[in-house]
C-alpha cells in the first residue's frame, strides 16, 4: 500500500469519536474524514470540542484529513446566508481540527426544474465559498452527489471550470447511482481530483465493497495519482445516516449484509486493500 495513505469516515462504525478512533487503529487507518461525533454534525460542534478531538486524535497518533461538512447541501433556492455564515464556522473548526480540506455541495436542485436554471446561482454560492476560505490554506473539494447541480460529470466539468479554485473529491458509486459512467467521469475530471471516496455501487444502486460493482475502482485506482482514499463503506444503515439523506431516499442494502456496523466496516477495509494490493501487483 506505499502509494496510498487511508481516510475514512469512521462515523460508519459507531457515533462515538472514541470508538471510532480505536476502529482506525485497529484497521490501520491513519487518516479522518470527520463527519459525525458524539451524535452531532462535524458543522454543529463547538470550537472547544473540536479541540478535545483533535488532542484524542493526536494521543492517538492520527489526524483528521478533511472535514465531511453537508456545506451546499441545502436547496438551490434556500436561504444562503445563514448557511454561509456556518461555513465560516467550519473555516473556523478545519483549522483547529488541522483539517487540510472541506468537501461540500453544489446546491440540490428542485424536482422537475432543468439544472441549467440554476446554473449561474450555483456558480455564485460556490465562489462565495471560495471566497471566505481565501487566505485559510484550506483546499474546498466539490464532490459529484446525487440530487444536485454537479451530479454528473459534464456539470461538475462546469464548475470546476467557473470555480477554478475547487479541487474535486471523485465518488465512484455516487456517478453510477446517477447513470453517469465512471470512466467517461474520469477522463473529464481527473484533472482536478484532490482525492477519491472510496465507494462502489452496482448498476442498479446498491452499494458494494470496493471492487465488486460497476463502479470501475481497479480501472481508477490504476489511473488515481493522488496519495489520499477516504473509505465511505455505506454497506449497512448506520446511525445518523438517515440525517444525511434527502427526504424520500433510503440506502438500499445488497446481499452484503454484516450483522454489526463495525463488521461492515471491516469488510470494506478489506475490500480495498485487496485492490490496492491489486493494483501494486502484490
Amino acid at each position: 500500500m506505499k502509494n496510498f495513505q487511508l481516510a475514512a469516515f469512521a462515523d460508519e462504525v459507531d457515533t462515538s469519536i472514541d470508538k471510532q478512533i480505536a476502529a482506525m487503529k485497529e484497521e490501520g487507518i491513519h487518516f479522518l474524514e470527520i463527519r459525525g461525533v458524539d451524535g452531532e454534525n462535524i458543522s454543529d460542534i463547538t470550537l472547544k470540542k473540536a479541540g478535545e478531538i483533535r488532542k484524542k486524535m493526536n494521543d492517538a497518533g492520527l489526524d483528521v484529513w478533511s472535514l465531511g461538512s453537508p456545506f451546499g447541501k441545502i436547496g438551490i433556492e434556500e436561504e444562503f446566508m445563514p448557511h454561509l455564515d456556518k461555513f465560516c464556522h467550519g473555516l473556523e473548526l478545519a483549522e483547529v481540527l488541522g483539517a487540510k480540506c472541506i468537501r461540500l455541495f453544489s446546491f440540490f436542485i428542485p424536482d422537475g426544474k432543468p439544472a441549467a436554471d440554476f446554473r449561474n446561482a450555483v456558480m455564485e454560492r460556490l465562489a462565495m465559498f471560495v471566497e471566505k476560505a481565501n487566505g485559510s490554506g484550506l483546499i474546498l473539494c466539490h464532490e459529484n452527489e446525487k440530487g444536485i447541480y454537479g451530479d454528473i460529470a459534464s456539470r461538475c466539468l462546469e464548475i470546476h471550470q467557473t470555480v477554478p479554485e475547487l479541487k474535486a473529491v471523485f465518488d465512484p458509486a455516487n456517478f453510477v447511482q446517477c447513470g453517469q459512467e465512471t470512466k467517461e467521469a474520469w477522463s473529464m475530471l481527473s484533472p482536478y481530483v484532490e482525492y477519491m471516496h472510496i465507494k462502489d455501487a452496482k448498476s442498479d444502486g446498491f452499494v458494494v465493497p470496493a471492487g465488486e460493482g460497476v463502479g470501475n475502482l481497479p480501472y481508477l485506482l490504476s489511473e488515481y495519482s493522488g496519495k489520499i482514499l477516504t473509505l465511505e463503506p455505506h454497506l449497512t444503515v448506520f446511525e445518523g445516516l438517515a440525517g444525511l439523506e434527502r427526504e424520500g431516499e433510503k440506502t438500499e442494502i445488497d446481499e452484503f449484509r454484516y450483522a454489526d456496523s463495525r463488521q461492515a466496516f471491516a469488510a470494506a477495509v478489506s475490500a480495498l486493500k485487496k485492490l490496492i494490493h491489486l493494483k501494486n501487483g502484490a
